[in-house]
């Protein structure tokens, strides 16, 4: 027999997620049996997405458990990325999906420890079905950081980077950690790339775009030299740089073939996260860079760093300047750390103090 949750001592499920890509993140409790789901206004659960079927799917109580059952739904019910025909029994943690909308279900109780394990397994899940959409609808949301001069503050250019508003996967580590895994890592990369200059196109026009790489690209570099065009004839006239990880400048073969090609498209070189680890002055001698971005381990704080320690990053600054380089410093969120910089002699700055990454239109004012 089917009970409502009033019938029985049990706690109440709900279910979490985002109704669309913009959406904010929601919760649902499923405060009655059976519950509805659907396009219709008025199913309990209304789901305003034209793949989703009028009478798509429902939620029942069978005493303390919880089952869902497709209703003959044209784009079927998922129960963690399995079509389902008829009900099926779900457990907290399942990750169920109409259509393209995917929801986690939790009990509304308190999680026991013993959970961990199942929620990390849900959340390893709900990124694999998720990344499927993003990557499938290009579906990333490019966000623009200021770089700035540090002589006057002026805004001379902006860097892409890479967000998400699917639910389970926001943030880039999510994104390309699950890439690594289905070895996506550089098709996610161009797709940053391209759809951070679509969207930065609106800028000024004199404004520097800097656009990531992953290290993966520099074992494909027919591919990567092949992306970069595509970049260039979409904006012949935009002013660009290709930030490159320091790991990835140890290659000096690789670098220099790279950086003729970019020479050819009239690209710049950075050389990102400098001073983090691999990453050794010679090679800024034998395939020298446009900017090098001092990493914000060495810039943080340097204010209050030994005089030591400022000495040395002070003389690391000369050095690349010597060399023809532009130092940029990275992870500037303090007026006095910009200061100790400007002094020391870096050209260039990224970081709180001049804007955290925003949506462009944000910089547009």
């Amino acid at each position: 027999m089917i009970e409502s949750p009033s019938q029985v001592d049990t706690e109440l499920w709900q279910l979490s997620g985002q109704l669309a890509d913009d959406d904010v993140v929601r919760n649902f409790v499923i405060d009655h049996s059976p519950y509805s789901v659907g396009r219709t206004p008025e199913a309990n659960l209304s789901i305003p997405c034209p793949t989703v079927s009028n009478a798509h799917a429902e939620f029942e109580y069978d005493n303390a458990s919880l089952l869902v059952r497709d209703l003959g739904s044209t784009n079927g019910t998922f129960v963690n990325g399995v079509r389902i025909t008829g009900e099926c029994s779900l457990n907290p943690g399942d990750l169920v999906q109409f259509a393209r909308v995917v929801l986690r279900v939790a009990r509304q109780a308190t999680v026991r420890h013993n959970m961990t394990v199942e929620n990390d397994s849900s959340d390893r899940a709900l990124s694999l079905i998720q990344f499927d959409k993003l990557m499938t609808e290009r579906a990333v949301v490019p966000f623009f950081q200021p770089i700035v001069s540090m002589e006057d503050l002026t805004v001379i250019g902006y860097e892409i980077l890479g967000r998400s508003r699917l639910f389970g996967l926001k943030d880039p580590q999510t994104m390309f950690g699950v890439a690594a895994a289905l070895k996506l890592e550089s098709e996610l990369s161009r797709i940053f790339r391209d759809e951070g200059l679509k969207v930065g196109d609106i800028l000024p026009g004199n404004m520097l775009l800097f656009a990531n790489t992953h290290p993966a690209e520099i074992d494909e570099p027919e591919l990567l030299k092949f992306s970069l065009r595509e970049l260039r004839e979409r904006s012949p006239a935009r002013p660009l740089v290709l930030e490159i990880h320091e790991a990835t400048a140890t290659q000096t073969e690789s670098m220099r073939e790279l950086r003729a090609a970019l020479d050819d498209l009239n690209i710049g070189l950075a050389y990102d996260d400098f001073g983090a680890g691999q990453a050794r002055l010679v090679e800024l001698v034998e395939v020298p860079p446009d900017y090098l971005k001092f990493d914000i381990k060495l810039v943080r704080d340097i204010r209050l760093a030994s005089m030591e320690r400022q000495k040395m990053v002070e003389r690391l600054v000369q050095m690349t300047t010597e060399l023809g380089i532009i130092p940029l410093a990275e992870g500037i969120e303090h007026a006095g750390d910009h200061k100790v910089c400007e002094q020391m002699g870096f050209v260039t700055g990224q970081g709180y103090l001049y804007g955290r990454p925003a949506a462009v239109g944000t910089y547009l004012h």
